[in-house]
């Protein structure tokens, strides 16, 4: 048996500076904590002293090179530079990017590596100057708007959602961050007073107590990880036993506070997935915001609350993204490794996040240029964009007829896999916003059967063909997708473009997905026939 002595350990700086080499690539000590943190290598030392067993990280690492050849035994040969792997999560979601989650987006470090002319020693060709427009038809949260805006490019997005619409506005504005700063103090303000006659804050302040403790005892961390790896403990079994017992506890605190959780009749979105306290809290909120003037606050306000909103749905953590049940008791997670609980109030999750948006913009601020981005509301497919434009600035419509737009960036949706206006569903009932879901192409609900590939591929070319209108002649176009289905070729044809290249990449940080199974993505690069 190996005692500690016998072992290879140095500090998580040291193993940082080793793992760098070893790779050939930059290893942070944030991604060593994240291999603690998670299980995937075992801590020693003493003393408030963390220390790494090298032999252990290097076996870490030495099985995910067998995971490449894995994958690209299943997906084909792949440009693993493209993975950004070296990438934190703080740096794949750095300043705006993070303002509010959105299910299928791209990383900005895909956007830089193909529109940024100073990425050219990792590539052969230049496709986007400063002062050049981009068009994104399918804006979504606005990824290739805000980092063409960091890279002094013009940029122009177009989106049927009316929510994404939004999001993209308030990522590439610029705030007076002393007058937003005011907003959210009266607002917060106001939603602590409402609270005030209520027990739920004193409930939740209990029960987190409560819930701290008994996990402390019954899932150390990383110790119950490790164990949960290693299969020394039936995870399943284990985790509904201290579940049952935990309900006790909350069953009791119920009762002494007089909590009602579930509202009347649920119907609507709103109704299902959320508590009533909650509810409440939410409908109280969002009724200030409606009273504040039209203006960019307002609207970085609202999608504030909706990302407020969305991390308070009774759901448990791992079914963020799809959700399944509603979840109104405290229930063992498979995520975090311990007894999580439902949310009962918005206050923490509201003030996290407006602190967390004001950080955001600051960092923005820092980098953004004086460029125009702008993101039109509309269906790609028939939009007329100088039209739509020149209705919000002249300006900008001048640039775009007079020098065109250079090439296409954006992630077309897949085929029967995300319903767009649906994920975020409670913003639309929070705020009444209207809804076209008609206009989605390739949404969830319409399956991918020969009926749905078929009107997928036409409605993707139309859009490139509508797009073509305001396109320089040397266009590029560069479009993401999983094509499983092998439709890209035939969308190519129909819009009288051609493929002249396709770059292969893994996508190794899959939110909320399943992360060992292979999973990679094309970039298509389209030219004129």
């Amino acid at each position: 048996m190996v005692t500690e002595k016998q072992r290879n350990l140095v500090t998580i700086k040291e193993a940082s500076k080793w793992a760098s080499k070893y790779l050939n690539r930059r290893v942070t000590v944030s991604n060593i904590y994240y291999l603690l943190q998670y299980g995937r290598i075992s801590k020693y030392g003493a003393d408030n002293t963390t220390l790494i067993d090298l032999d252990d990280l290097k076996s870490y690492y030495d099985s995910l090179n067998h995971k490449k050849n894995y994958w690209e035994k299943v997906l084909g040969k792949l440009n693993w530079k493209l993975a950004f792997s070296e990438y934190k999560e703080s740096e794949r979601t750095k300043h705006v990017h993070g303002l509010h989650p959105y299910k299928g987006k791209f990383i900005p470090q895909l956007v830089e590596y193909f529109i940024d002319p100073h990425t050219d020693e990792f590539k052969k060709e230049i496709y986007f100057y400063p002062g050049d427009i981009v068009l994104d038809p399918f804006c979504g949260s606005g990824t290739t708007l805000v980092q063409a805006n960091e890279l002094g490019i013009h940029a122009i997005g177009v989106d049927v959602s009316f929510f994404n619409t939004l999001i993209s506005k308030i990522k590439v504005a610029n705030y007076n961050l002393l007058e937003v700063t005011r907003a959210i103090y009266e607002l917060t303000r106001s939603l602590k007073g409402f609270q005030g006659s209520t027990p739920n804050r004193k409930f939740e302040s209990e029960l987190s107590l409560e819930l701290s403790w008994f996990n402390a005892k019954y899932f150390p961390s990383p110790e119950f990880k490790i164990k949960v790896v290693n299969r020394e403990v039936n995870e399943d079994e284990y985790g509904r036993e201290k579940e049952q017992e935990f309900q006790i506890i909350y069953n009791k605190l119920l009762e002494k506070y007089n909590i009602r959780l579930k509202q009347d009749n649920p119907k609507s979105f709103l109704e299902k997935w959320y508590l009533l306290p909650v509810r409440e809290e939410l409908d109280f909120l969002a009724g200030e915001i409606k009273n504040m003037s039209e203006g960019i606050i307002k609207d970085l306000l609202m999608v504030i609350l909706s990302r407020t909103a969305r991390s308070c749905r009774a759901t448990t953590h791992v079914d963020l993204a799809t959700l399944k049940n509603p979840v109104f008791n405290p229930y063992y997670c498979r995520k975090h490794k311990k007894i999580c609980k439902p949310i009962f109030s918005i206050l923490d999750w509201w003030e996290k996040y407006t602190k967390d948006s004001l950080r955001r913009l600051k960092e923005f601020q820092k980098v953004r240029t004086n460029t125009f981005q702008i993101c039109i509301g509309g269906d790609s497919r028939t939009i007329d964009i100088y039209g739509e434009i020149k209705k919000i600035n002249p300006d900008f419509a001048q640039l775009v007829q007079n020098k065109k737009i250079k090439g296409i960036f954006t992630s077309p949706p897949y085929v029967g896999l995300i319903d767009y206006h649906e994920q975020h569903a409670y913003a639309y009932e929070i705020f009444g916003f209207e809804r076209k879901d008609e206009l989605e192409i390739g949404p969830l609900h319409r399956g991918r059967g020969e009926e749905a590939k078929k009107s997928y591929v036409v409605a993707i070319a139309e859009v490139l063909k509508n797009s073509k209108k305001y396109l320089q002649d040397d266009y590029n176009v560069f479009l993401i997708a999983n094509d499983k289905f092998n439709l890209y070729p035939k969308i190519a044809d129909i819009a009288g473009m051609r493929i002249v290249n396709e770059f292969k990449r893994p996508v190794l940080c899959r939110v909320e997905k399943d992360r060992e199974n292979p999973y990679g993505e094309s970039i298509f690069h389209l030219k004129e026939k």
